[in-house]
């Protein structure tokens, strides 16, 4: 794992490691000449399941040992960019932050793969078309806004997140859980979403 050092005298990253002798190194600032010693964390391999939607699979992450991971922690792994989710202990004990040293599995959220919404359309005489769709994760939506789903156009009247119901304002996709609205025949919309027809490795 790579790490940036900045100097302690004048702030520069322009920093080269002069001597290393296991976990302890001297360090010199090439701007200012200050030389100064550090010692790295150890580091320990933890157990990680990254959910990509309904499908999972088996990670690592390499955390630093003496500090704390908690739930909506992002974490790096060799080819994902994960955010937290769950937290195991020994014994199957779920908690909601612990020390790295304690933890027996972490659970958590790819932040590469797309995020899946749920979109609720209403029709006339009570009927609710449902649909799930792939967004990018930065993607925002709009109260107002005029979307298309399947030939289906329709105004966005309420957006679910995973901490509140909004009717008006907007959210990105990354926290949205649903969007609903009202079909307008024949109105013109603002985009279309693509359906989400299950997992995709090439997402």
């Amino acid at each position: 794992m790579e790490e940036l050092f900045i100097c302690p005298e004048c702030g520069s990253e322009n920093v080269e490691v002069i001597k290393e002798r296991g976990r302890e190194l001297t360090l010199r600032c090439n701007d200012c000449g200050y030389v100064w010693h550090v010692t790295l964390p150890k580091f320990r391999k933890v157990p990680l399941i990254v959910s990509k939607h309904e499908r999972s699979f088996k990670s690592e992450a390499e955390l630093p040992e003496g500090e704390e991971i908690a739930v909506g922690d992002i974490v790096e792994t060799e080819n994902d960019e994960v955010r937290i989710t769950g937290i195991e202990l020994e014994g199957d004990r779920r908690v909601e932050r612990a020390r790295v040293e304690e933890v027996q599995t972490l659970w958590g959220e790819s932040l590469t793969y797309p995020k899946v919404i749920k979109v609720s359309i209403y029709l006339p005489k009570g009927i609710t078309q449902a649909f799930k769709v792939k967004v990018p994760r930065n993607e925002e939506f709009v109260v107002g806004e005029v979307i298309e789903v399947e030939g289906y156009t329709f105004r966005v009247e309420k957006i679910k997140t995973e901490r509140k119901m909004l009717h008006h304002g907007k959210a990105k996709a990354d926290e949205i859980v649903a969007i609903m609205g009202h079909h307008i025949p024949k109105a013109r919309a603002r985009r279309s979403l693509e359906i989400y027809r299950g997992y995709d490795e090439e997402s």
